[in-house]
């Protein structure tokens, strides 16, 4: 079986997508084949140590771009790369943690032991587990509570596991989808300030999903925006907004110009499910 190359990304790029499309086919009740275009001809690149957010409407093909790079699925076409590998390739060598829309942690296991989890699979040691463990919780602020159970933890301090778990094996990419969707607004900003400072901390590459055009302009140092169904990368936009960034960022002229061409883009792609 053939196989089709690997793209030939910039010397500086760290994630290469090139014409990727993906088509789920389906049958209906009377056996008709379906087809949904769920993402379609996407092209991207993404250098080492970038904050991407991926913005659009429901059904525009953000998480599903995000399981691609993952190698969770297979694209219909085109190629992607990370770090010069396949998908597949860059997921066998451990090169992305990710970091899902609900913390996903195991209710039977301690704090401790949910960021661990994913070095015990990789069969790193106990001292080293241990270590790496109580590292990672005292960067995401959690180093009081190692012992304590998910259910004992309010949902941003669980999200918070969450990250320091995808962390732990110190991956090149950090993949989020929509991590606090389902927080209160008050929460969501004092842990986009936590990820901010995360990131700058960690040089981590990070690629986010979200709904919300504050909370893309507010983190990203380019924002991907998305057209509905089929989607398609309608506009890159690139945020210029000076860091570190704090409350009074979100205040500032240029924030709302930013957040402004963001919503006229996703306007101009038809995409007004958005979180003002």
């Amino acid at each position: 079986m053939q196989t089709t190359p690997i793209p030939s990304p910039r010397a500086d790029a760290l994630v290469s997508v090139r014409d990727v499309s993906m088509i789920y086919r389906t049958r209906d009740p009377s056996g008709a084949a379906l087809q949904t275009v769920a993402l379609k001809d996407a092209n991207l690149e993404i250098k080492a140590g970038e904050f991407i957010s991926l913005i659009g409407p429901s059904g525009c093909g953000k998480t599903t771009l995000l399981r691609l790079l993952a190698d969770l699925i297979q694209p219909s076409s085109g190629t992607l790369s990370i770090g010069g590998k396949t998908a597949q390739a860059a997921r066998e060598a451990r090169a992305y943690g990710y970091v899902f829309q609900a913390p996903a942690l195991f209710e039977w296991r301690t704090v401790q032991q949910n960021v661990m989890l994913p070095l015990e699979i990789m069969g790193f040691s106990k001292p080293e587990r241990e270590a790496r463990a109580a590292q990672m919780l005292k960067l995401v602020g959690l180093e009081k509570f190692a012992r304590n159970y998910p259910w004992q933890l309010s949902g941003g301090m669980q999200q918070r596991a969450s990250i320091a778990r995808a962390l732990a094996f110190d991956p090149q990419l950090i993949f989020m989808d929509e991590p606090f969707g389902a927080l209160d607004e008050i929460t969501r900003e004092n842990l986009n300030l936590e990820l901010l400072r995360l990131w700058r901390e960690t040089g981590k590459t990070i690629i986010f999903v979200t709904h919300s055009i504050p909370e893309a302009v507010f983190l990203s140092t380019r924002i991907v925006v998305m057209t509905p169904r089929p989607g398609k990368i309608e506009k890159i936009i690139d945020v210029d907004l000076p860091q570190p960034r704090d409350f009074e960022t979100r205040e500032s002229a240029r924030f709302f110009e930013i957040a402004t061409e963001v919503r006229e883009s996703l306007k101009h792609g038809h995409g007004y499910e958005v979180t003002e």
